[in-house]
């Protein structure tokens, strides 16, 4: 293929085009045609600098009712523009490829709206197929065998079904992608509404618990987080994150004044303006991290 990014047909990939209601699903497959919406498979976009591995890939895949072709992107450029343009549910994306990587590709998906589904396909970066075991991501090694690229689509169909889940899945892979080898920055995922949101952790002020609900104070917005306080804590060890009372876990970084109550009690007020009240057990905790 000589084109960066080559669509399945020209019917359904812009959203400014019709669609006949008869072709609501697509398969290159011997030119196999669903008419039903709820054969649907997942919109996929393969991702490698070798035409050769596309094409291989690209076959293998045809082969699965589960996956729908929207497009090819030969490098990291043009793979962001076909995420933006087509919005796939799921990526097969290769690490090594010149400009823009895998990792660059990856650090630069979109973290609201629809959010994709990743596999990473490589044949080298033994450090990084250990990254993403630890992180439970997905990953194929090349050359791909049949039926290890239908369990990765079997995995992707079940995560599929869960936003959160696909959420969770991109956050994490985004976090190996910010530091592959150490994970210093952390990623949050965030529910708005029926939407699933990535934060980095640098624009959250605090988490404050609400019965069995955790929300995620930003400067201007809440959001609802997916995890418990006491997962999203241990998440973030190490960190600017301190627990200041068993309901509350705010970032140090964004604490601008810290007022007395009694001489074990202490009023918290955030860059937004926002105030927490410092429990006793946490106060001398927090005045020693604050040269206080």
């Amino acid at each position: 293929m000589t084109g960066a990014i080559r669509s399945v047909t020209n019917l359904g990939c812009l959203p400014n085009f019709p669609v006949p209601s008869s072709l609501t699903s697509h398969s290159l497959s011997q030119g196999r045609v669903r008419t039903t919406p709820d054969l649907m498979g997942l919109k996929t976009l393969i991702v490698d600098d070798e035409p050769i591995a596309r094409q291989i890939l690209r076959e293998e895949l045809e082969q699965l009712d589960e996956v729908e072709i929207a497009g090819e992107a030969q490098d990291g450029t043009s793979a962001l523009a076909a995420i933006h343009e087509l919005s796939p549910d799921l990526i097969f994306l290769d690490l090594q490829m010149p400009g823009l990587g895998g990792f660059d590709v990856i650090r630069r998906i979109p973290s609201g709206g629809h959010i994709p589904l990743v596999v990473i396909v490589t044949a080298y970066n033994q450090y990084a197929i250990e990254a993403f075991k630890a992180g439970a991501i997905d990953y194929l090694l090349k050359p791909i065998g049949p039926d290890r690229l239908a369990q990765a689509v079997e995995r992707a169909m079940k995560l599929h079904a869960r936003p959160s889940a696909v959420a969770e899945q991109l956050a994490k892979i985004q976090e190996i992608a910010d530091s592959p080898i150490i994970r210093t920055v952390r990623k949050i995922v965030a529910r708005n509404g029926a939407e699933y949101l990535i934060l980095n952790t640098e624009e959250v002020l605090a988490f404050e618990a609400e019965g069995d609900l955790v929300w995620i104070i930003t400067a201007k917005k809440r959001y609802l987080a997916t995890q418990s306080l006491k997962l999203i804590q241990e998440k973030l060890q190490n960190t600017s994150f301190r627990r200041i009372h068993r309901k509350a876990l705010v970032n140090i970084d964004h604490i601008r004044k810290m007022s007395t109550l009694s001489s074990q009690r202490w009023l918290i007020t955030l860059s937004n303006s926002q105030e927490f009240i410092v429990s006793k057990r946490q106060a001398r905790n927090v005045r020693q991290l604050l040269n206080l």
